[in-house]
């Protein structure tokens, strides 16, 4: 009886290497974001009186350098406008009632920031400065933390289908048809969850349903269609651009504004930070525009099609042998 051969030390001594380094760009990727980010350039209204707005203006900045955009706004409803359609996180309204505008829904972090500024305000004005909310949170999501991690399962989730379907199905169409399928149910069952039972998102069943099968389907079939392009190797696309890119710069949880540029809007452009943003908006801001942010989740939806299209040109792809065979009898037809 021969005795087995045991790996070589060498051998082993590469793959504890690699795989450290592994986790070390897995704690780096993930972790980023929280070291870098801080307050800045975030869009805030001031409302009031030009002799008023003028001074305060220069007083915010010298007390919180850098922290805030101030857009100036003409009065109360102006400034109520621009939070609603999301222009600005919040406003600070001046002149004969003051007054804080914050929008919990949009940023709690940003809301608790603006709700701070109250007792210095009062103090230099000699007067009470109400803080009003004028977009809170919902009560199935009162801290703001299941739409603020969101983005994680869905990432996941189009990992995991997009793969799974690259192995197991053999034909461009069938590949194309599954994906779909995928996305779609993928998309209602989650958003029953979301809305239905936990009732962290508002607005339209339909739409939120819609935006979370249009982020699964940018992540699943940019895989498949990777997948169909290159072969095998195309699996390792989507934990690396979605995993270990996208999903850290999405900014589920905080200002887009507090990651560095570029980063922070990139992350606006990927399917992990446009589907928390739709969501958010059609949850709290249904008066917002989102146009760059659907047009973001159907361009990658419209790339991972045409690559799985294109990559009619080698069939099998990365499919199990045992798919292959299981399919050959049917090959011909595509």
């Amino acid at each position: 009886m021969h005795a087995q051969p045991h790996t070589p030390w060498r051998r082993l001594l590469g793959l504890g290497v690699g795989l450290a380094a592994a986790l070390s760009v897995l704690v780096l990727a993930f972790l980023w974001p929280a070291v870098t980010s801080e307050p800045h350039d975030l869009p805030v209204a001031v409302a009031g009186p030009p002799a008023a707005v003028g001074p305060f203006t220069r007083a915010l900045e010298e007390r919180a350098p850098g922290v805030f955009d101030v857009v100036t706004a003409q009065d109360r409803s102006a400034a109520v406008d621009l939070v609603e359609t999301r222009e600005t996180y919040g406003a600070i309204v001046l002149g004969v009632q003051p007054e804080i505008l914050t929008a919990s829904g949009g940023s709690p972090l940003v809301a608790q920031q603006l709700g701070a500024l109250a007792p210095a305000l009062q103090a230099q004005l000699g007067e009470p400065v109400p803080v009003t909310d004028l977009v809170p949170l919902l009560e199935g999501d009162p801290r703001g933390a299941i739409l603020g991690a969101v983005t994680f399962p869905l990432v996941l989730g189009g990992m995991i289908g997009g793969i799974a379907i690259s192995l197991t199905v053999v034909g461009v169409w069938r590949r194309v048809t599954a994906v779909v399928g995928y996305s779609v149910l993928g998309g209602l069952a989650v958003a029953v969850v979301l809305q239905g039972w936990f009732g962290a998102l508002a607005g339209s069943y339909a739409v939120d349903a819609g935006i979370i099968a249009l982020a699964i389907l940018a992540i699943a079939g940019v895989i498949v269609g990777c997948v169909s392009v290159v072969g095998r190797a195309g699996i390792a696309i989507g934990p690396v651009l979605f995993l270990l890119v996208a999903n850290p710069i999405a900014s589920a949880a905080q200002p887009w504004q507090m990651l560095p540029a570029p980063w922070g809007a990139l992350g606006q452009w990927m399917p992990p930070g446009a589907a928390a943003a739709l969501l958010r908006d059609e949850s709290y801001f249904p008066r917002a525009d989102t146009t760059q942010l659907w047009a973001a989740l159907a361009a990658w939806a419209f790339l991972g099609l045409l690559l799985a299209t294109v990559g009619h040109f080698r069939d099998a792809g990365a499919a199990t042998a045992a798919a292959v065979e299981e399919a050959a009898p049917e090959l011909v037809t595509v």
